[in-house]
């Protein structure tokens, strides 16, 4: 697909990805779960692709929820070497566009190998500028918002905040990336038409952009139809739609 970003008169900053269907892409071939989550980690490659040459800054995809973790333990352990496999082939492409890995959610919960290769790409690519690529790994919306109430709350308890000085800025500067600002964008695959626990303060405005393609077909030329579906919205916040 032949695609001309000075077409377009909005590019959201920032656009966040459910990367749903992989597992329904691989049974419907016969194939094993984990297949489709190995052809996933291709589509991740290619948005990241797309996302450079559109000229987006931020890119977020929810790769692991907290609720993941009830998943079967063979897949599970295959997602964490998958995610070890994938950050040692293609880190280099992550140098090469400059972008830069950050990766939000439960840490510590993470597998110690997990861990260490993670960090080490985060490390090596802290920092680049332009681009950023989120990973959101054991991650769930309603504990981000709990672990930020509870350090606002232990800051009020210390005398170091007013109970009234709590606001929505506040708020927003105690979740895990404060300094990221929230996607314009949010894209979710598989046609399925619900958040899961995902960025549920930071999508308030959001626009959504929902498609039948399972993530393991979600490609540069799916990406880009969703961004020209953004550049079509009215974002208007509450108001009016302005008049032509």
């Amino acid at each position: 697909m032949s695609f001309d970003p000075q077409s377009l008169e909005k590019i959201p900053r920032h656009v966040a990805l459910i990367m749903d269907g992989n597992g329904r892409w691989a049974q419907e071939r016969g194939l094993p779960r984990i297949e489709g989550h190995k052809e996933g980690a291709q589509s991740v490659r290619a948005v990241l692709r797309a996302a450079a040459q559109a000229g987006v800054e931020f890119i977020t995809v929810y790769a692991f929820s907290t609720e993941n973790w009830k998943r079967p333990a063979r897949e599970v352990d295959g997602l964490m070497k998958l995610l070890i496999s994938s950050l040692n082939a293609y880190e280099q492409e992550l140098h090469d566009n400059h972008i830069r890995l950050r990766v939000m959610g439960q840490f510590d919960r993470l597998p110690l190998l997990v861990r260490k290769r993670l960090k080490k790409t985060l490390d090596a690519t802290a920092h680049y500028t332009d681009h950023t690529f989120i990973i959101a790994l054991s991650y769930g919306s309603r504990m981000e918002i709990a672990d930020a109430s509870r350090q606002i709350a232990e800051k009020v308890k210390s005398g170091e905040l007013q109970a009234k000085e709590i606001d929505e800025q506040m708020i927003s500067d105690h979740l895990y990336l404060p300094d990221v600002p929230d996607p314009e964008l949010m894209v979710r695959t598989s046609g399925e038409l619900r958040l899961s626990n995902f960025l549920l303060w930071q999508l308030s405005y959001s626009e959504f952009h929902i498609t039948d393609t399972y993530w393991p077909d979600f490609r540069e030329e799916q990406f880009f139809q969703a961004l020209e579906a953004y550049n079509a919205r009215d974002r208007r916040y509450g108001g009016v739609k302005k008049s032509r």
